[in-house]
């Protein structure tokens, strides 16, 4: 079955980021419509799309649960081969989906395929449970990547993060007192969420332009 994209920015920006999706909300939640409208904002070329078990959820009204992260790297692979792509191609997605383009990256920078890795919202570990971290990959990453994390969220808070081993080629953007969708509790942080999905947008677009122009 062909893979469904949702295309957000101009046709003719030349850099196209792939975007999937996190564990439990589809490619078209608020969360993924933000940052897809954040980064089109900026001049960017945005396409997000559907795993197998999300899609289904749609036509068959089923709350399949997510398989396991590395599962779901085949249907990434699936997805960059049916996309059309006029210039350099950034892979990622959030939390889940993000974590699944990290498992691939490498082979496909090594590659040439891809130009790096984005990352919003990074399931460093599951809730509550921090000494089951997802980094062992990360610790030898050679795609330039660019992770964009809330300062308390609950998957790997900026206090947890500082404390692991992760790769030179990893850029970590922090936005001050987000959760998992980097939204901040304005009292707290005297920001919004639109502020830190519009700060997002443009430092996902400056690290671009560090990248390929």
């Amino acid at each position: 079955m062909p893979t469904e994209f949702l295309e957000l920015g101009p046709k003719s920006e030349s850099t196209t980021i792939l975007f999937a999706h996190g564990a439990g909300a589809p490619m078209d939640s608020p969360a993924m419509t933000a940052i897809a409208e954040a980064l089109a904002a900026q001049g960017r070329r945005v396409v997000r799309f559907e795993f197998s078990y999300m899609a289904d959820r749609r036509t068959q009204g089923t709350r399949k649960p997510p398989p396991r992260a590395n599962e779901l790297n085949a249907e990434y692979h699936a997805a960059i081969e049916e996309l059309q792509v006029n210039g350099p191609l950034i892979i990622g997605g959030k939390s889940m989906g993000g974590r699944v383009a990290s498992m691939i990256a490498d082979e496909l920078f090594e590659a040439d395929r891809i130009a790096g890795l984005l990352c919003v919202g990074y399931p460093f570990h599951p809730i509550g449970k921090p000494e089951k971290l997802r980094t062992e990959h990360l610790q030898h990453l050679r795609t330039p990547t660019l992770i964009c994390q809330g300062t308390r969220d609950q998957f790997g808070s900026k206090e947890e993060v500082s404390g692991y081993e992760l790769s030179s080629t990893i850029q970590l953007s922090w936005f001050e007192d987000g959760d998992h969708d980097l939204k901040p509790r304005k009292r707290v942080s005297g920001f919004t969420h639109t502020d830190h999905i519009a700060s997002m947008g443009a430092a996902v677009s400056a690290w671009i332009k560090g990248l390929v122009g």
